[in-house]
């Protein structure tokens, strides 16, 4: 199988590599896969919360919006000696991106976003890539986010087009596709994925798929999360996603974006052992390492170590 790089997916399309039987399914995930990447690879991602809670977006599912009743405190922004101290513990344990997040609707003006510089600027002076995700930016944002040696953006665009105002109403996903154009013309690599489990069809999940593969060039990087229900918001009472759907999505995602590094991120914890290999089956080779995404738990490293092992998988190399 010669997998083209396509930016013209219909949903329909979409849906019916989705909706194949799962071992031909995952059969051409693993020929797409092994076409573009070495198989035996998975990229190991630390995240951190540089600047946790207050945020005035109504995203349903984010324990961090202060229109929610949530455990989440806010804190105030970490130093750069904080970050810089995280970046290095997670270089050690295996980690070549380092990912940081900021609970802000849009990047701040002023001493914060100088922070934030100075912040990429440390992290990519370990040698570690350095991928941020602070909300909506403008074209002076990003130029100077590459200026500083900014590696990757992350701004997910969540949901399809019709299902995102049941999730958000604080801003549209045509801002958000707006802030990636904006990134893509500064230079930057892009970081753009979904989640599944907020109460979405199948054909949701598979419009948000093809929203994304119509960008050209497709996401370096697309995280596909598994809906973490947090209490005190909107969607504490959803029921856990079924592995199987989760892995469907990783694979179609495989399929129709084969260059991209397709991420295993929230809602991992939830998975056994086996339905996480089933996803590195399905064409996954990344992964969030450590124990905490922001603000939701995630499998611990040394578990995630052994696994690996387990599962005859290695860490992939820096790609910068």
């Amino acid at each position: 199988m010669n997998a083209e790089l396509r930016h013209d997916y219909r949903v329909e399309e979409v849906r019916a590599i989705h909706d194949l039987p799962l071992p031909e399914l995952l059969f051409r995930a693993q020929e797409v896969h092994r076409q573009y990447h070495r198989p035996d690879e998975v990229q190991l991602c630390a995240l951190l919360s540089v600047k946790t809670g207050a945020c005035q977006e109504d995203c349903a599912y984010c324990a961090q919006s202060t229109r929610y009743a949530t455990a989440v405190q806010p804190a105030r922004m970490l130093s750069r000696e904080d970050v810089v101290q995280a970046a290095e513990r997670a270089r050690a344990a295996g980690a070549t991106r380092f990912c940081m997040g900021t609970a802000w609707r849009d990047a701040k003006d002023g001493p914060a976003f100088e922070s934030v510089l100075d912040m990429v600027r440390a992290v990519r002076a370990l040698d570690l890539e350095a991928c941020l995700t602070m909300g909506m930016l403008t074209d002076e944002h990003c130029r100077r986010l590459a200026e500083a040696g900014l590696t990757i953006y992350n701004h997910n665009i969540d949901t399809s087009p019709a299902f995102y105002g049941s999730i958000i109403t604080t801003h549209t996903q045509e801002d958000r596709l707006a802030t990636l154009a904006r990134v893509r013309r500064a230079g930057l690599r892009i970081c753009s994925g979904g989640i599944i489990g907020m109460g979405e069809s199948v054909d949701d999940r598979c419009a948000m798929l093809a929203t994304l593969a119509r960008l050209d060039p497709h996401p370096e990087s697309v995280p596909i999360n598994a809906l973490v229900p947090i209490a005190g918001t909107p969607l504490a009472d959803r029921p856990p996603v079924d592995p199987l759907q989760f892995v469907r999505v990783i694979a179609t995602a495989r399929i129709i974006m084969p260059r991209s590094q397709v991420r295993l991120s929230a809602g991992r914890a939830a998975l056994t052992r086996e339905a996480q290999v089933l996803c590195f089956v399905a064409g996954a080779n990344s992964i969030f390492y450590g124990d905490k995404l922001l603000t939701t738990g995630n499998p611990d490293v040394q578990a995630d170590q052994q696994l690996l092992r387990d599962a005859g998988l290695r860490s992939a190399p820096p790609t910068h």
